[in-house]
């Protein structure tokens, strides 16, 4: 593995399975956050209680991703991953059904074990199908379920909690999970190649023979400054929109949707780009880039609706974009038979990552007498800070490429 011989529409199927059940999970995860307002009415609970809520499912992720270092690469991939997703399936539709505040949290936190690990096992079978000099093509379409869930998931599920209420939306998620895993059965490869090399590994053998690599570090280090340098200000976004450029509540969707209509033509472009010219070159190119709309947008003043579209779609584009070469790179830091636990690790990294530059984002700004965020500047000085730190790190990583039969 790679298996050079899947024909390129077999390949284009994997694609496209992967593809979906990131969909899946990402908008589960996303979801919460515009319903805010119907569950902290219905439910009768504060704000705080409401962002426990929200933060559940990337906490129970990053609790369950360290825990999956431990046995992701004993088991075959395609059985893994079908078990895995019938779970969040099920956590899914729990969340949909749940009666009360206790119960739909612990649903959330059922969803975020089994998403948390879904997101790293499919990037594993991503690197462990497709060979190098095409794997940054193949990072492009599956992350471009990132964008496609900001333009249609959400959007979507939006609308279904209008017309009905705010299960519909779990319960529709659930559905489709359940006819992406049955085309997942189909298409799906099987990918055991990694398991001769575990053979007479203990786990935690395992997990040690993760930690003692040095370049292993190097990647985790990498994965925490992209994703710290990202959210420290999404967040945010909207917040400082509205206060300070003026932007009005009802224009906030379009910034989205304009935004994530062009991630999602432009995350497949970046792969292609990388495979040609070289992960590395491209990843620092881009993240050379985004440092522009990066500092534009954490200064910007008073301006109409069409010039902050065009600075959050170029954030959008090049800040998101970082992550397709880049995970490719951070993807084969890692030696085949080790793969697996190596990226639910960096899974988890990347989830502490967003939680603590998100602590840190909001620490960093205030409100003035007026009304005004107040020190989302600082939050850009920051997210320059971890580019470099990024940029200095991708320079460092070593990668590995030699194709392992299985």
């Amino acid at each position: 593995m790679p298996d050079s011989s899947f024909a390129p529409q077999r390949e284009r199927w994997l694609l496209l399975a992967l593809a979906g059940v990131q969909f899946t999970h990402i908008v589960d995860f996303m979801v919460m956050m515009p319903l805010g307002p119907q569950l902290t009415r219905l439910f009768a609970i504060s704000d705080a209680q409401f962002g426990l809520l929200v933060s559940a499912y990337t906490l129970s992720a990053g609790a369950s991703g360290l825990l999956a270092v431990t046995y992701i690469d004993r088991f075959e991939r395609k059985r893994l991953l079908l078990g895995l997703y019938a779970g969040f399936a099920l956590a899914t539709l729990a969340c949909g059904l749940a009666p009360s505040y206790a119960l739909l949290m612990a649903a959330r936190i059922a969803a975020g074990a089994f998403g948390g690990v879904l997101g790293a096992l499919v990037q594993t079978m991503v690197a462990d199908a497709v060979p190098f000099e095409r794997r940054g093509r193949a990072m492009g379409v599956v992350m471009s379920s990132f964008a496609l869930s900001t333009v249609a998931g959400v959007p979507a599920s939006l609308w279904l909690a209008q017309q009905f209420d705010w299960h519909a939306p779990f319960v529709a998620i659930a559905a489709l999970s359940a006819g992406i895993w049955a085309m997942s059965l189909r298409v799906l490869p099987r990918l055991d190649g990694h398991l001769q090399a575990q053979r007479g590994v203990s786990a935690l053998r395992a997990l040690g023979r993760v930690l003692a690599e040095p370049n292993h570090w190097t990647a985790f280090a990498l994965s925490a400054m992209v994703m710290g340098a990202s959210f420290v200000i999404i967040p945010y976004i909207t917040l400082y929109g509205t206060a300070n450029v003026g932007i009005a509540e009802a224009d906030v969707p379009t910034i989205y949707l304009v935004g994530g209509v062009a991630t999602f033509f432009t995350a497949r472009l970046w792969g292609v780009l990388a495979d040609r010219f070289g992960k590395r070159q491209v990843f620092q190119a881009l993240a050379l880039v985004a440092v522009v709309p990066m500092m534009t947008l954490t200064h910007l003043g008073p301006v109409p609706l069409w010039v902050m579209v065009i600075v959050t779609t170029g954030f959008f584009v090049f800040v998101s974009g970082r992550n397709v070469p880049g995970m490719a790179l951070i993807s084969a830091a890692a030696r085949p038979e080790l793969r697996g636990s190596f990226l639910s690790l960096n899974g988890s990294v990347q989830s502490a990552a967003m939680g603590v530059a998100a602590l840190v984002g909001g620490l960093l700004i205030s409100r003035d007498a007026h009304g005004h965020v107040a020190g989302y500047g600082n939050a850009g000085w920051v997210a320059l800070g971890c580019s470099v730190a990024a940029l200095w790190l991708a320079s460092r990583l070593r990668v590995w490429q030699a194709p392992v039969k299985p």
